[in-house]
């Protein structure tokens, strides 16, 4: 709440003046606040240019400032030890009074929706909330709007800790903000500035994306938006200098009456940002209001909508990061971060959850930032655990360790360190032990894979050894590599006797090994043309390698080898090679719509081999037949292929409209009446028709399976034999 008192000496010039000469305050400043203590505090708003703003705290000495052009003031309160309730007075040619200011601790909270996560909606919501009577504690929201350029406000209100509002504060922030209320005894205020469903790059401002390398498109493409940037103002200038050329020669086209192309179009690159999803439009609509606020630092959980990315997560993470610090103005300010739990999402390579973990975690080297892990406390059918009070008291143990001081404190559960061969064994060291290894349930650690130079990952023997876990597995003599919770519903029982869990990781060196070349004789005579990682798939096809202006004369055999693994075991392979259909290169990989290849038949002396239990091996083969197109089709064995229904999906359909539909890229064997291998939808990328063999599903040629995305390698190679 605020209130405003108009001085006696200005009451004459209020009456005649128009409303803006009222000196006012953003709403980060309010009744109930707090302000940070031992840094000095910027105190900001607006006022008549010129006129004389005096800001004080209490009965302590006043500061004052003067409004710049535009009206801008910022003025800066001396740093002052943790205390009040203060009233904050700002005086001009009117007052501004702030009552039951306290200083403490304040940590911006932010991120997507389990930072939004309200404590109503958290474990024990009920007890919580009716225990939630904090008097110093508080809590400020940040409404959700973005904008395409800096917001100068938000409209919100300062809250004090009761049982009759803490339900609506982020979860995350509340149990942060109480565990350190309870262990510093100051007062703790949290600005929840979060929005469910977003990913970082809204969050980011300009100036981080500029401080990263990598990421210097997005910057690009964001100053390109911006009126006051050299680049937005070169564009613009293009745009009416051809706008000024077609507007003449459209009057001109008017007096003689001819007709006249269309007026250039604006340059989509201008156009302002302004959803939640554009780069930097939240920070412009949610962070810059705050700034220049006085705060201690930040708390972070977000990463779901940006969980595909992979490393680049972490690059992100350093531009937001550095970004905020730049722009905040107080330092390297802490900022500890959740990584995000366990979920099934959908059919997806389980593989890529973990590989995003491994990019929060290599986040941790920004300086001054710790990482909370909660495998422990995850929910698999819930993309939101309700467990928010172990991730906040999780927070608040980084905080009292690194920014307060706190020794002989354990913040973090079980981290690597080394790794060590030691014959047919592997030895895992570990930092960040407590005061010893264990598991959640008494049992062996799990989750732990290893890998050899002539096996695949096998599921590992564990035994805990001080501040180790050694790693054996029968069947694999020499070990080179590991890997740990390595999968995306990865729960490992692992932690402390402190109880914080140990993270995902990996470690060594996993032997690269060429499966065709091992298992086929016969490819050695043979020239590859094409390579294509399958997860890469789309409308368009671009392939990681294409070597089609290599090969060297006529060919008259095609092969094709193709690579799946899935979480649950080991590299499935097929290869098969037959007489050549076509003498097109250009036609015997992916039959897209541009590459227009269009083959049912028969092929002849099909060689299949693989390691899949079911398919018919052999040379020589009479059975082999082939399905590319990028046309739809239907189950009616149009061709008259041998043993094929009519009924399913399966070697013998029916190519329909339209040209460019569904896409199969299918080779059988008749005799065996099944599958060799189906490649289908690719344009529906992780959504697309992947198989080996016969389908169990009710297509055997895994139409409609739509379940590329399980696969965390799916690898494709054609290649010809060229004629001697």
């Amino acid at each position: 709440m605020r209130s405003y008192r108009l001085a006696v000496a200005a009451l004459a010039v209020v009456a005649v003046s128009a409303a803006h000469a009222d000196v006012r305050l953003p709403h980060i400043f309010g009744s109930h606040m707090v302000l940070q203590r031992d840094i000095a505090i910027p105190v900001w708003g607006w006022a008549d240019q010129g006129e004389a703003v005096r800001v004080q705290l209490g009965d302590k000495a006043a500061v004052t400032a003067t409004p710049g052009e535009g009206g801008k003031w910022v003025a800066k309160l001396p740093a002052q030890p943790a205390g009040g309730p203060f009233t904050l007075t700002v005086s001009g040619k009117n007052q501004v009074v702030l009552e039951d200011v306290l200083i403490g601790e304040v940590w911006l909270c932010s991120g997507q929706s389990n930072m939004q996560w309200t404590v109503s909606a958290s474990n024990n919501a009920t007890e919580e909330i009716a225990n939630a009577n904090h008097p110093q504690l508080r809590h400020i929201a940040v409404p959700r709007v973005p904008s395409g350029y800096p917001a100068a406000d938000f409209d919100g209100a300062w809250q004090v800790c009761t049982p009759e509002v803490a339900g609506s504060f982020t979860a995350a922030g509340y149990f942060f903000g109480r565990y350190l209320l309870q262990e510093l005894k100051v007062p703790i205020g949290l600005v929840n500035s979060s929005w469910g469903g977003t990913s970082i790059d809204p969050w980011t401002p300009p100036e981080g994306f500029a401080r990263v390398p990598s990421l210097e498109p997005i910057y690009k493409q964001v100053m390109l938006t911006d009126p006051r940037s050299d680049a937005y103002k070169q564009t613009l200038g293009d745009y009416l200098t051809r706008l000024d050329a077609w507007t003449k020669t459209a009057r001109e086209a008017l007096a003689a009456q001819k007709p006249l192309e269309p007026a250039p179009e604006y340059p989509a690159g201008l156009k302002p940002l302004v959803g939640p999803g554009g780069a930097s439009t939240l920070y412009h609509g949610m962070i810059y209001p705050l700034l220049p606020f006085a705060i201690r630092g930040a708390i972070w959980y977000q990463g779901e909508a940006n969980h595909r990315e992979g490393m680049r997560y972490r690059d992100k993470m350093e531009a937001l990061i550095g970004g905020w610090r730049q722009l905040f103005g107080v330092g390297d300010f802490p900022f500890y971060y959740v990584q995000i739990a366990p979920y099934v999402y959908g059919n997806e390579d389980p593989f890529i959850l973990p590989t995003f973990w491994e990019a929060q975690t290599a986040a941790q080297g920004i300086p001054n930032t710790g990482q909370v892990v909660i495998h422990d406390i995850g929910d698999l059918t819930n993309i939101h655990p309700k467990n928010k009070q172990d991730v906040g008291k999780r927070l608040a143990l980084w905080a009292l360790a690194k920014t307060y001081g706190r020794k002989d404190l354990v913040y973090t559960g079980p981290t690597f360190k080394t790794l060590a061969i030691e014959g047919g064994k592997l030895r895992v060291t570990f930092d960040n032990v407590g005061s010893g290894l264990t598991t959640r349930d008494g049992k062996a650690p799990d989750m732990f894979e290893i890998i050899g130079k002539d096996t695949e990952f096998v599921k590992a023997d564990t035994l805990i050894e001080s501040n180790a876990v050694v790693l054996s597995a029968a069947g694999v003599k020499e070990p080179v590599a590991m890997r740990f919770a390595w999968h995306r519903d990865a729960s490992p029982n692992l932690m402390n006797k402190e109880g914080l869990p140990a993270g995902a990781f990996r470690a060594g060196d996993v032997p690269v090994r060429d499966l065709l070349a091992l298992n086929v004789g016969e490819a050695k005579e043979y020239q590859l043309v094409y390579a294509l990682d399958l997860g890469k798939a789309g409308k368009e096809i671009k392939y990681d390698l294409d070597n089609r202006p290599q090969i060297g004369g006529p060919f008259d055999r095609i092969a094709y080898f193709l690579e799946l693994q899935s979480a649950e075991g080991p590299v499935q392979w097929v290869y098969c090679s037959m007489d050549a259909f076509t003498d097109d290169l250009g036609k015997i990989g992916v039959p897209t719509l541009a590459s227009k290849a269009n083959f049912q038949k028969k092929v002849t002396n099909l060689n299949v081999v693989s390691n899949v239990e079911g398919i018919a091996p052999g040379s020589g083969l009479k059975g082999g037949c082939i399905e590319f197109w990028p046309h739809n089709y239907g189950p009616v064995n149009a061709a008259g292929i041998p043993g094929a229904s009519n009924e399913v999906w399966d070697f013998g359909d029916q190519c329909t409209t339209p040209e460019d539909g569904y896409g199969s890229m299918q080779v059988g064997n008749f005799e065996a009446k099944q599958t060799i291998f189906a490649f289908n939808h690719w344009v529906a990328g992780g959504s697309a028709d992947l198989g080996i063999g016969n389908s169990t599903g009710k297509n055997p040629d895994w139409t409609f399976a739509g379940n590329a995305g399980s696969y965390s390698l799916k690898n494709l190679r054609v290649l010809v034999r060229v004629r001697k």
